[in-house]
């Protein structure tokens, strides 16, 4: 009973240390920090639905960019985008025009972060 406890123990501390996400690994017999491997990682399905979503709402945009920052579970996104349809615009309201393109999918969010900016031209 004894070296379950203690098995289950070690099982536990294990599942911490590989939840968290600063934790490396090896990739290929090379040490990979998991920032690096999220970046190099291919996008979650939220994020590409964000992005498309974004794309159809403000076709002139520039650039986008959607980062699921909750680990992957699709609870908290931050959006970078750049459009001329911001021009002449204060950032609540380009902030508010993100929230009314995304309204359907903030609902099932914990949180959103957005960067608006008009190109510099």
């Amino acid at each position: 009973m004894l070296a379950c406890k203690k098995s289950l123990a070690a099982m536990t501390a294990a599942a911490r240390v590989l939840r968290s996400s600063q934790v490396n690994i090896f990739c290929q017999s090379v040490l990979v920090p998991a920032q690096v491997r999220r970046c190099l990682s291919t996008q979650t399905d939220g994020e590409v639905r964000i992005a498309k979503i974004l794309k159809e709402k403000f076709p002139s945009a520039s650039s986008l960019k959607v980062v699921d920052i909750s680990g992957g579970c699709g609870a908290m996104y931050e959006i970078h985008i750049e459009s001329s349809e911001f021009q002449g615009k204060r950032t609540i309201q380009q902030h508010q025009l993100v929230n009314k393109a995304l309204k359907d999918e903030i609902q099932g969010m914990h949180g959103l972060r957005i960067f608006t900016e008009v190109p510099k031209h």
